[in-house]
C-alpha cells in the first residue's frame, strides 16, 4: 500500500474559504475515491492556522495513477481551490502494516 501525504498552505486571508472548499468539497471527493483504503484529513491549528493536510492510503500504485495520472509525485489541486492556495506539497511512502 500507498501512503500518500499532501499538504496545503493556505493565501493569507484565505484561511476560511479554504477550510469550506476542505470540509464541503475535498474530505467528501477524497473518501469516495476508488481505490483509497484510509483518508485522515488534517484541518489548521490556531498555531498554524493556514496549514491543512490529507494522510491517504491508496490500495497500490496503480490505484493512485488511475485517480492523479502517471505524474502522481506532482501535487494536483482543485481549480476551485488554486485561487486559495500558497504552496503544497506531496510525499510517498510504502506503508509499514505493524
Amino acid at each position: 500500500m500507498i501512503m500518500r501525504i499532501f499538504q496545503v498552505v493556505t493565501r493569507p486571508g484565505k484561511e476560511e474559504a479554504f477550510g469550506r472548499f476542505f470540509h464541503e468539497t475535498a474530505i467528501p471527493l477524497m473518501k469516495g475515491t476508488e481505490g483509497i483504503v484510509s483518508v485522515l484529513p488534517g484541518a489548521s491549528r490556531p498555531d498554524s492556522p493556514r496549514e491543512f493536510s490529507f494522510v491517504m492510503v491508496w490500495k497500490d500504485l496503480d490505484a493512485l495513477k488511475a485517480f492523479v495520472g502517471d505524474d502522481y509525485k506532482t501535487p494536483h489541486i482543485d481549480p476551485a481551490e488554486a485561487e486559495l492556495v500558497e504552496s503544497r506539497s506531496i510525499k510517498h511512502y510504502d506503508l509499514v502494516e505493524t
